[in-house]
């Protein structure tokens, strides 16, 4: 839960012309999740655009593999397939590999650990050349 900053995404048509891309997760009373998706556009300095949707676990055996609803009555998979061990990064993708999002506690991430990721998402199936860096 809480606020997790984009650090690269495969880019998407529902997020064109976004930087300063922030989500933030929150437990709602129905034990559903909040998701507010928020950017600006086109520039750190531009308007503000928010998108705001809930999410699922799908397997309550496996916490990692949730869907995801912006707009009702649709839902998609939004599974996370790495997470670092003090919860400083998070990477969310899909099984079809058409869509990941690395996102970080900070506006920042290391390259170090940045390449590591990159690397262990390769062996899984990502393309890094799909991957656009988010400017924060």
């Amino acid at each position: 839960m809480g606020t997790w900053y984009e650090i690269a995404s495969y880019p998407q048509s529902f997020q064109k012309g976004c930087t300063g891309t922030t989500a933030t997760y929150s437990i709602l009373e129905n034990g559903l999740v909040r998701v507010e998706n928020r950017c600006r556009k086109p520039d750190l300095d531009g308007e503000l655009d928010t998108a705001n949707g809930r999410a699922r676990v799908v397997d309550p055996m496996n916490s990692a593999k949730l869907e995801v609803s912006f707009f009702r009555p649709f839902w998609g998979d939004y599974w996370i397939v790495e997470l670092g061990e003090n919860y400083e990064y998070a990477v969310v993708g899909h099984p079809s590999r058409d869509y990941l999002w690395i996102l970080s506690r900070t506006k920042t991430m290391p390259d170090e650990v940045y390449r590591a990721l990159i690397t262990r998402l390769e062996a899984q199936g990502y393309d890094e050349d799909r991957l656009r860096r988010t400017k924060q």
